[in-house]
């Protein structure tokens, strides 16, 4: 297959991260093993998901990275003119849910196959596809942990998520967090009587706000970033039963995505402290009054030396001489932190396209995409 070939079959596999990768593993399995390709997985508790690891050429040696998810975001409440999961190309684009973000990298990656496995390889090609990144890189953790017990580890990691194959050498980290607002329910006849939750909620919602404009003026800032800044967002909110009952419970998401100078954690303190204060004053009415905060998902951010070795190294296949940092988060950062394998994020496509109606990547691209990876492959029979 070429990588057309492959990625329309990619994409026909629904793998919304609320659904099993396994059928799209299972195929990937198959395919290197008919090429004389090994692949390890590695499974979530409920077996209904797994990552897929192989690797082409020489096992103790480093070799090359190339990591990407298997996972796309939901297709709900879009209008998308045809089939999210059935390709279609039209003016040199390919379109389909995941043809940008990613599976247009892993089709380029897997295409690459045939080829790889006839190549004398001085250093080998690891092949990296994980499930649920894009819910806060969940499933790469799990490869990460085995492949920590290696002997050998990879020389470099370049993740394929689309930067319209330019050099990524940096993106924010993330942290993910519950916010519980507990208060006392009564007829809203007699509203102050009960302890609004909404309201609770209301006050923590200000304290985030109020911490975002001191960070937004007074914080580190990163001009190679769209927003320069570390960032605090509220996502989503839920309160209340009905109109004439004043609400006992809300709750709502927020996350802080942060520039690698600010800590999320020490951010989190001091929320922690406000979350303790409004609940120290609501508590002298109402016993029972409580916020409470809770985080449900980090990832580190990447922060490549633009000097490094490997930012050198993929600038050359590539052709170019600038790099960037994006906006979106990738795993680099957990490769980077956990591992210690240096990272960077080239791929085909542009997240301009990615989780939106109509998807694509234009053809140009992924054609950039194999000419680079042949690169790659011809450099590591050096």
């Amino acid at each position: 297959m070429n990588t057309k070939e492959m990625l329309e079959k990619l994409i026909s596999f629904n793998t919304v991260s609320r659904e099993s990768n396994l059928a799209l593993i299972e195929f990937v399995r198959e395919f290197l093993e008919s090429h004389g390709v090994r692949s390890e997985l590695t499974h979530n508790d409920e077996k209904t998901k797994a990552n897929l690891h192989a690797v082409i050429g020489p096992k103790d040696v480093p070799g090359v990275m190339l990591s990407g998810h298997s996972d796309v975001v939901p297709v709900n409440g879009q209008d998308w003119s045809s089939d999210p999961f059935s390709m279609w190309e039209a003016e040199g684009k390919l379109y389909g849910r995941g043809t940008a973000d990613m599976k247009g990298f892993i089709a380029s990656t897997l295409a690459l196959v045939p080829a790889a496995t006839k190549t004398n390889l001085k250093r080998p090609i690891h092949l990296a596809y994980s499930y649920d990144e894009e819910i806060g890189c969940i499933g790469v953790r799990r490869m990460i942990d085995v492949l920590a017990e290696a002997p050998v580890k990879p020389a470099f990691c370049i993740i394929g998520e689309p930067t319209s194959m330019g050099v990524a050498i940096g993106h924010k980290g993330k942290t993910g967090a519950d916010c519980t607002c507990h208060g006392v329910e009564a007829h809203s006849a007699l509203a102050p009587t009960g302890l609004n939750a909404i309201y609770l909620a209301s006050e923590m919602i200000g304290e985030i706000r109020n911490l975002q404009e001191e960070v937004k003026k007074t914080g580190y800032r990163d001009s190679e970033y769209a927003v320069p800044y570390t960032t605090l967002h509220v996502g989503t909110i839920n309160g209340g039963t009905a109109l004439n009952i004043v609400p006992n419970e809300c709750s709502f998401k927020f996350e802080i995505r942060n520039l690698s100078q600010d800590d999320p954690i020490a951010l989190m303190k001091r929320l922690d402290a406000k979350a303790s204060e409004i609940s120290s004053r609501a508590q002298k009415d109402f016993p029972g009054a409580e916020v409470n905060i809770e985080i449900f998902n980090e990832y580190p951010g990447l922060d490549t030396d633009p000097n490094a070795e490997i930012v050198t190294y993929v600038k050359s296949l590539i052709e170019a001489n600038d790099h960037f940092k994006v906006a979106f988060g990738t795993e680099g950062g957990l490769f980077q932190e956990r591992l210690g394998i240096p990272t960077v994020v080239c791929g085909p496509g542009s997240m301009e396209q990615g989780h939106k109606a109509d998807e694509f990547v234009e053809i140009s691209q992924l054609e950039k995409c194999d000419r680079f990876l042949g690169r790659l492959l011809a450099d590591l029979q050096n």
